[in-house]
């Protein structure tokens, strides 16, 4: 298991805690590719308590280590378990830029679970003042104006680590041009992740 963020784990989560997560991902993917159950749930019953918290995450698919799939939450509205289920689904399947995960694809597929931190809105004057505000290779940042919305995790920096143009991408993400950092009504927030990727169960060891 590779992981990303500070070494203290978020919400008290233990490691088993995160193989537990990891479980819930593949149970979802399994339910939903071959048994073609789509609303798959745990029981929250059977979990430890960190699993039950509120919490904003996303779940990314890479298959024969290419990108598949990316579906997440930016605000805690369900408990861990339940968001990381429900977005494994989503991004196996509803991801408009990648065609649905098949069986076959399952076993060569690695899950990336992200758990975001709280947004934070940053205020600036100019882009260059925002800039200056983004931490490179830390922050994922969205943009917000009106219905437009538009975000890119931090582990996107390792593909983009420009960063006026990792901000372009995210406005691209929102159906916006660059120039939307320079409407006064847009919204620009900032987070971080804790990140843990767990390789294809057929990947070279």
């Amino acid at each position: 298991m590779k992981t990303m963020g500070d070494s203290a784990l978020p919400y008290g989560l233990t490691p088993n805690d995160v193989d537990l997560l990891f479980d819930i991902a593949r149970t979802a993917l399994h339910k939903t590719i071959v048994e073609g159950e789509h609303r798959w749930q745990p029981d929250l019953k059977q979990l430890p308590e960190p699993l039950r918290q509120l919490a904003a995450t996303f779940v990314t698919l890479y298959t024969d280590g290419k990108l598949h799939g990316c579906i997440g939450s930016v605000e805690p509205r369900l408990p861990m378990a339940w968001d990381v289920a429900k977005n494994a689904i989503a991004a196996a399947r509803h991801d408009p830029r990648f065609p649905v995960l098949q069986p076959e694809e399952l076993n060569r597929t690695a899950v990336e679970i992200s758990i975001l931190t709280p947004l934070k809105e940053t205020p600036y004057d100019t882009v260059d003042d925002l800039l200056k505000k983004i931490h490179h290779g830390v922050d994922g940042v969205m943009v917000e104006r009106g219905w437009q919305r538009g975000l890119l995790l931090p582990q996107v920096w390792e593909q983009i680590p420009d960063p006026q143009e990792f901000l372009g991408h995210v406005a691209l993400k929102a159906g916006a041009t660059p120039d939307i950092y320079q409407d006064p009504t847009t919204k620009v927030y900032i987070f971080q992740v804790h990140s843990f990727t767990q390789p294809a169960p057929n990947e070279p060891s």
